[in-house]
């Protein structure tokens, strides 16, 4: 039998339980925020600047202005509950060039009783608190979710700038947490720029702890790997909203230095190419599924001999390996051009030699030579003139086999040079665990159409779990275009426009486990050129 009559009986019955199950559930603060002399004091120190500890709280202002809290919450069994209640929710996986955790959905509208109860203790109970800190009237907006980190998990150097945020919370609910565990709270100092220097201060999750700061220019700070495989690091975090302090012109690093070709002959590569790569039919083959794609991977491409003496000494104790930074852009070591082993410094070379410049425009149509003919060359459609075009060429670099220098030979077709000369600018990197580099607001704006060259080495037992790789991406969308992994003597080629952005994936505690062939964990090595037209 069926009816449209309602169940008034029953289901009224079923819902005044279930308001009942999901009422806010009350919990009360820790009995020192209820202190007048405690308020006093802790409001002082905020504004000098100062230091300040009593019982369960500790202010402090360097690097930045923070306060922890401990035993927030007045109730261990409220804990417990809201623990439970978090774990039982749906957590999305997150992850790009920053992070990589699970998050829950934002919880202003959760109406399990314990949740709704941590959100009237900081949004009712605990805001007039702040905001009588602070000096500043908070909004009543808000911006809370659940963070899950697990083995491997981290959230790299930022500062959470964001219009509208003023105050950042996190509160702990994890198990018993040792600095060993990882996934430590860590606070930058910055240098006179303003860019983060070093780590300062490192604050160790404890159950029922509540960390907040300050959202400046300066609050650099991160989430370290989680390094524990048996815990979850379990938290609560948003940002209370109200007027964002001052920030002052961002800092815009000094542009990289981008040098012309040296001038070194086809004879350097027939020493270090594969001869394939140097057949001029297999080039015209490359170019056409350059164009078609804008990427292409050339594997086995140096000499196995070249390839082996390079790969050998990259280990050698004589380069002098440099940490390079700061922190929210980047993170991995790069090579002092000066006492390379010979070998390493001629795979240098041949990278930035006129020839290379020559064969990198055959493979990719680009103009990267004088002698490539131009897009005006192009529409004209001609055979002819792209025979007499590879005559020239050729000759070109056999005036320079003699030992015509490439100014001297420029001077004298100084009819085919263009308005621009082709330049690149280039690095011998160094990755291991930790290493990354991170997406910015400069590198978007000074985005720009490019030609990146990767030559990798020393990464065959390089597992993609570990990170390591290059994403390709849409500014400003999460769109991933492009995932570029390292795979030894396979030389990638990627042309990108003013849109596109690249970043390498944060290496992970995965990578420092001992390979089958070294004591110490995983390195991997590249040569990372950028050309331009």
């Amino acid at each position: 039998m069926t009816t449209k009559r309602p169940q008034n009986d029953c289901g009224s019955a079923e819902k005044k339980k279930k308001r009942k199950n999901s009422a806010e559930t009350i919990v009360g603060l820790c009995s020192i925020l209820e202190d007048e002399q405690v308020k006093t004091a802790v409001k002082r120190a905020w504004s000098q600047k100062t230091h300040y500890t009593r019982g369960d709280l500790e202010l402090a202002c360097h690097p930045f202005p923070h306060c922890i809290i401990r035993n927030f919450i007045g109730d261990d069994e409220f804990v417990d509950n809201l623990q439970k209640e978090l774990l039982g929710l749906n957590f999305n996986e997150k992850s790009n060039d920053l992070y990589k955790f699970k998050q829950s959905d934002d919880l202003k509208k959760r109406n399990e009783p314990h949740i709704q109860g941590i959100r009237a203790v900081l949004f009712q109970q605990f805001r007039p608190w702040l905001e009588a800190m602070i000096g500043v009237e908070l909004e009543s907006t808000v911006d809370i979710s659940c963070a899950k980190y697990e083995y491997s998990d981290i959230l790299l150097c930022h500062d959470d700038e964001l219009e509208g945020r003023r105050v950042a919370f996190i509160l702990y609910l994890v198990p018993q947490w040792d600095s060993s565990d990882g996934g430590t709270l860590d606070l930058y100092k910055t240098d006179l720029n303003l860019q983060p220097k070093e780590i300062s201060k490192t604050i160790v999750p404890t159950r029922n702890t509540l960390v907040i700061f300050e959202v400046s220019p300066v609050s650099f700070h991160q989430v370290s790997e989680v390094l524990s495989k048996d815990k979850c690091r379990l938290s609560l975090g948003g940002w209370f909203h109200g007027p964002s302090l001052e920030r002052p012109p961002r800092y815009i690093e000094p542009s990289v230095t981008r040098n012309p070709h040296i001038p070194r002959d086809e004879t350097l590569l027939m020493e270090w190419v594969n001869p394939v790569y140097l057949d001029i039919s297999y080039q015209e083959h490359i170019q056409g599924e350059f164009e078609h794609s804008s990427e292409i991977q050339l594997k086995a491409f140096l000499k196995e001999e070249k390839f082996r003496q390079v790969n050998e000494a990259l280990q050698l104790s004589q380069i002098q390996w440099t940490k390079k930074g700061p922190a929210n852009k980047r993170c991995y070591d790069v090579a002092s051009l000066e006492n390379l082993p010979e070998c390493v410094y001629g795979c240098w070379e041949l990278l930035h030699s006129e020839a290379f410049f020559l064969l990198l425009s055959n493979f990719t149509g680009l103009r990267l030579h004088y002698l490539c003919p131009s897009d005006d060359d192009d529409d004209d459609d001609d055979d002819d003139d792209d025979d007499d075009e590879q005559q020239k060429t050729k000759e070109n670099v056999k005036r320079n086999d003699k030992g015509t220098s490439a100014e001297e030979t420029t001077s004298n077709n100084h009819n085919l040079a263009v308005e621009s000369t082709p330049k690149c600018s280039g690095e011998l990197r160094r990755w291991t665990h930790g290493s990354y580099t991170l997406l910015h607001d400069g590198e978007a704006a000074q985005a720009e159409y490019a030609l990146d060259l990767m030559l990798p080495f020393q990464c065959v037992d390089w597992d993609t779990e570990y990170g390591g790789f290059t994403c390709y991406v849409a500014n400003e969308e999460d769109e991933e275009l492009l995932t570029v992994y390292p795979e030894d003597n396979s030389l990638a080629l990627v042309y990108r426009d003013k849109e596109t952005l690249k970043f390498v994936k944060h290496i992970n505690h995965k990578s420092s486990q001992q390979s089958a062939n070294s004591s110490r964990g995983r390195t991997f090595y590249d040569f990372s050129f950028v050309y331009y037209e």
